[in-house]
């Protein structure tokens, strides 16, 4: 895998990316879309209509799949936490009235990164994508995303780098899956680094 994204003049980022990078990073976007699944109905452009959507109540419960409920933690205790009452009833709160915004903030996020790479394949071989300032922010949660719910898969802690996982032999299954976890980390490294540096 070779992309790595440098800084553009003027702002945004570029990385070239060849047909199989293209190819990866679309199918991951498109199992998280579907992992975090459909959008609400979309509202009418009535202002009772939008007033209605702002306060819209979403789940109160944490999802029981383990890449959501990473995705979508509880705001109050942490994951080694046993809470009380007082702190469920604080989260579930908080989870009704945040998770549908945050849900379509990740799809959008996700979207953005299949638009950009459909935009580059109809060249053959590879291209160089090119990502302007708030496409690279979309493209950042979309990468940690990623990286988030294929380190849940391969049950990455946060006290864990993931080194033990690469000397996983080859015939390992989850091994491709380690080789994307690390890959992503590098593209969103090199992304993070072209913004800032």
């Amino acid at each position: 895998m070779t992309g790595q994204f440098e800084p553009l003049p003027g702002g945004g980022a570029a990385a070239p990316l060849d047909e199989v990078e293209i190819s990866i990073l679309r199918s991951l976007a498109v199992q998280l879309l579907e992992l975090i699944g459909p959008g609400a109905e979309p509202a009418g452009s009535g202002e009772d209509d939008m007033l209605a959507a702002l306060f819209a109540e979403g789940p109160s419960e944490p999802p029981s799949d383990p890449v959501l409920a990473r995705l979508f933690p509880d705001a109050y205790g942490g994951p080694d936490a046993v809470p009380d009452d007082g702190v469920r009833a604080a989260s579930a709160e908080f989870r009704r009235y945040t998770e549908n915004d945050l849900r379509a903030r990740k799809r959008e996020d996700a979207l953005a990164l299949i638009r950009a790479l459909d935009a580059l394949s109809a060249e053959s071989g590879g291209a160089v994508l090119r990502l302007k300032p708030d496409e690279c922010r979309q493209w950042l949660g979309a990468l940690n995303d990623l990286r988030l719910a294929i380190g849940t898969r391969l049950e990455v802690t946060d006290e864990d780098d993931g080194g033990e996982l690469l000397r996983l032999p080859d015939s390992d299954p989850r091994k491709p899956m380690v080789l994307a976890y690390f890959w992503l980390g590098g593209l969103q490294e090199t992304l993070v680094e072209a913004l800032t540096g």
